[in-house]
């Protein structure tokens, strides 16, 4: 390896460390001065090289679909999670029953999100989870006042650990799923936050174009 190359790979190392989120190989090519960019097959290689001297160890680097992160490995999970099991879930079974839903039926509706959790869907479920940009609109539904269309993200994928929706728990229907044990498997992959819990806002109508 020379030189150069030991540099390179030490930089995209600290920066995968350093990042909150994944980050793409054209996110690693903008460390760098347009004249010192290294190509994408150069930084390819490198953090090809990263994932397998990283495979067998406590965390790993993995390619989210949207990007690369370091994330715990899976088998490290019943002890890592012990660092938080005296903390309260950052999110409310609400916000993580709807993110559930939206998960396994997208696109999906508000009003379709309701009918499967069987009560209003506050105006606050969906922007904590606009907001944390887990789901995002992704269209309009071709029915009388054209409803949003509501998907799962890149982010989602990356926070929860997935490289792919692919690799989310089977479900014959998602009406059919108990959606506390849903919302406990979301909590559990996000366990890692420490912060109290968020309230529901009290349940308001629907927002216009999403009835």
């Amino acid at each position: 390896m020379t030189e150069e190359t030991d540099k390179l790979r030490r930089i995209i190392e600290a920066a995968l460390f350093a990042a909150q989120e994944a980050l793409s190989v054209a996110q690693l090519q903008r460390l760098f001065d347009d004249e010192a960019a290294p190509g994408r097959a150069s930084l390819e290689g490198v953090l090809a090289e990263l994932q397998e001297e990283y495979a067998d160890r406590g965390v790993r680097l993995v390619d989210t679909g949207g990007g690369y992160q370091f994330q715990t490995h899976p088998d490290t999970n019943p002890w890592v999670h012990r660092l938080h099991q005296s903390r309260p879930p950052r999110f409310s079974r609400a916000v993580l029953e709807t993110l559930a839903i939206i998960a396994y039926r997208q696109p999906t509706t508000r009003s379709e999100v309701e009918d499967i959790r069987g009560v209003t869907l506050s105006s606050g479920v969906l922007k904590t989870l606009t907001d944390r940009q887990w789901v995002q609109v992704v269209g309009r539904k071709d029915v009388p006042g054209r409803p949003s269309l509501y998907g799962t993200t890149k982010q989602f994928l990356s926070y929860f650990g997935l490289n792919s929706l692919d690799e989310l728990p089977p479900l014959k229907e998602v009406e059919e799923a108990d959606l506390a044990s849903l919302a406990a498997h979301l909590d559990s992959a996000a366990g890692a936050e420490s912060e109290a819990p968020e309230e529901d806002p009290e349940p308001s109508g629907p927002e216009d174009g999403d009835e």
